[in-house]
C-alpha cells in the first residue's frame, strides 16, 4: 500500500477509473454481442438499430481512452461489412 497522501489518492483513483473502463469495456461488448445475434437471426431493423447502439459504444470507448482510434475503426467496419451483407441477402 502507498505511504504518501498523493499515492494513496492515485491508487484510489486508479480503482475508480479501473472499475469505469471495465463497465465501458462490458458495454461495449454487450452491444456487439446482441448486433451478431441480430445478424445469425437475420432480423434486419433490429440489426440496424443495434449496429448504431454499438457504433456510438465504440465511439464513445474511443473518445474515452478505452479503446485506441485503429481497434475502434476495426470494430466498426467488421459491423457495417456483417450489416451490409444481411442487407442484400434479405
Amino acid at each position: 500500500m502507498a505511504n504518501l497522501k498523493s499515492s494513496k489518492k492515485r491508487s484510489l483513483q486508479n480503482v475508480k477509473r479501473q472499475a469505469r473502463n471495465k463497465a465501458r469495456r462490458s458495454s461495449i461488448k454487450t452491444v456487439t454481442k446482441k448486433f451478431m445475434d441480430a445478424v445469425q437471426n437475420n432480423e434486419v431493423s433490429l440489426a440496424q438499430t443495434l449496429f448504431i447502439a454499438a457504433q456510438s459504444e465504440i465511439a464513445r470507448g474511443k473518445g474515452k481512452g478505452v479503446l485506441k482510434a485503429n481497434t475502434a475503426a476495426n470494430k466498426v467496419s467488421r459491423l457495417a461489412r456483417q450489416l451490409s451483407t444481411l442487407t442484400k441477402s434479405a
